[in-house]
Formats: C-alpha cells, sequence, structure tokens
C-alpha cells in the first residue's frame, strides 16, 4: 500500500494524531535547547536578505522563521501544529518582529503560486508522509528562480537508531514514507528533479547536549518532545520500564559526554540548498 493509496479519511485522522502528538511537551523548550542553532545555519546558506518573501514549512515555535524575519525577511511561518506558535510569537513580539503565523499542512500549502522567494524547513517537512507531495508545494510556492532551503536528518545517521527505539510503539502508517528517506542526497535530487536548475547538498551534524548524563537525556526527551512524551502517556508501567531500559541504552551507547558530565550525542544531517528552475 502506498502514499497515494490512503483515504481521506485515513489521511485527517493521521494528521489529527500528528498535531496532537507535537502540541504534547514543551516543544519550544526542546527546540531552542537542541536544535535552535539549526535555523540560523539555513538562514544564513539561504542567503535571505531584506525585503525577502520568506514562507517557512514545519516551522514548530520559529527556530528557522525568527531568525528569517531578523534578517529582514518578509516571513510566513506555517506548521501542522499551532499549539506551537505562541513561544515563537512572543519571541517576535519581544524583538519587535513582524511574523504572519498560519496553521497548513506542509502536503497542502494554503499559499499561492510563486508566492515566496525562498522556502525552507528545518528538520520539519522531512515527517510528513507523502514526500513527493511535500517536494511539489515547495516548488510551486517558490518563484522561479527562487531558493529551497532544507536541513534534514541524514539516513544514515543517529537519527535512525534513535527512531528505532521506539519502534513497535506507536508505529506508523503503512502507507507513510519513512522520513529517513529525506536524508538521502539521492533521493532528494529525484523529488527535486529537473524544477531545480541548481541543488547544493552539504553533509553536517551538531551535538545534543544534556544535563545528568545519559538518564538526564532519556528523561529530558520524556518531558519536553512531544512524539516521545505522547508515546509514554499511553504506555503501562512494565511497557514503560522496558522503554525506559531502551532509551537509557540508546543513550548510554552514544554518549561521547565527559563521565559525570553531561550527555552529548551527535546526529548527522544534510543541509538542502536548491535553486528553482527558470522556464
Amino acid at each position: 500500500m502506498g502514499v497515494a493509496d490512503r483515504s481521506a479519511a485515513e489521511d485527517l485522522e493521521y494528521k489529527a494524531e500528528v498535531r496532537r502528538s507535537w502540541a504534547a511537551g514543551d516543544y519550544h523548550r526542546f527546540a531552542s535547547d537542541l536544535v535552535w542553532g539549526l535555523g540560523a545555519e539555513l538562514v544564513s546558506a539561504c542567503a535571505i536578505a531584506p525585503g525577502d518573501r520568506v514562507l517557512d514549512v514545519a516551522a514548530g515555535s520559529g527556530n528557522t522563521a525568527l531568525r528569517a524575519a531578523d534578517a529582514g525577511g518578509i516571513v510566513v511561518a506555517s506548521d501542522l501544529t499551532p499549539e506551537n506558535f505562541a513561544a515563537g510569537r512572543t519571541a517576535a513580539q519581544r524583538k519587535g518582529m513582524s511574523i504572519d503565523w498560519v496553521e497548513a499542512d506542509a502536503e497542502r500549502l494554503p499559499f499561492a503560486d510563486a508566492e515566496f522567494d525562498v522556502v525552507t524547513s528545518s528538520v520539519g517537512a522531512m515527517w510528513a508522509p507523502d514526500h513527493q507531495r511535500v517536494a511539489n508545494e515547495l516548488l510551486r510556492v517558490c518563484r522561479p528562480g527562487g531558493t529551497i532551503g532544507m536541513i534534514n536528518f541524514a539516513a544514515d545517521g543517529l537519527i535512525a537508531d534513535f527512531l528505532d527505539v521506539f519502534a513497535g510503539y506507536a508505529p506508523p502508517p503503512a502507507w507513510a514514507a519513512s522520513p529517513l528517506l529525506w536524508g538521502d542526497p539521492e533521493y532528494v535530487r529525484q523529488l527535486f528533479g529537473n524544477r531545480v536548475s541548481a541543488i547544493e547538498i552539504s553533509p553536517a551534524s551538531y551535538v545534543e547536549r544534556v544535563p545528568g548524563g545519559p538518564a538526564g537525556y532519556r528523561d529530558y526527551y520524556k518531558q519536553t518532545f512531544g512524539p516521545a512524551a505522547t508515546i509514554y502517556a499511553a504506555l503501562t508501567a512494565e511497557q514503560t520500564a522496558a522503554l525506559d531500559r531502551k532509551f537509557l541504552a540508546f543513550a548510554t551507547q552514544n554518549n561521547t559526554g565527559p563521565a559525570g558530565g553531561p550527555a552529548e550525542l551527535h546526529f548527522q544531517y544534510i543541509r538542502v540548498i536548491a535553486r528553482t528552475a527558470v522556464s
């Protein structure tokens, strides 16, 4: 069964579950503590300049959108989970920046063709189930000669082991494509095809540093990362203990931090910068 075979009802039910999952925990705390540097990197790589019309897809609490606005962009931040906008709005107001926050599905963006000069997504749009539809939407809303910038977890990086920790506890529907595919450079090139005139894909990594060693790392994710918090909330005491052991083993095995210090786990990603074709 492929992604195209899902019914409208299945899609709506799945998206509602995804929204509830990402609304749990404390996403802004998680993002600002662990992945906040990615937004600044993406904005710089896209060379966002004053006056650029920018759309950030799967924006979360504004990791990339806030940086784009700070660079002078005219910014729209879109996400399936608007519950996470509050922290971003507060941060924007504190800095006197104007950002338009719009609830939107990455597979069905409610924007006009060629509306934006730059379209970005930092470890966000990769989680939507229909990858080709997402790629089509990113291309559709970006003007000819514009820029699409993405940061996606690397397919062969630590994220695969992280996802394996939770395998079996909340399996995705059979028709959902693996988010890991977005971290394969050749796969990304195929998704965009000849609709981009140039594409640059660069590998990189960042460190997630959490106090309390491996146990502290596990507990931090349980408290702040919505999908993990949602899974744990549905478990029995016995299942919780089993998942705790599995998560702790993952954190311990991959920790490079000093003994008695914070846990330090290195995650790999690819940065994608594409220029849309001019017909």
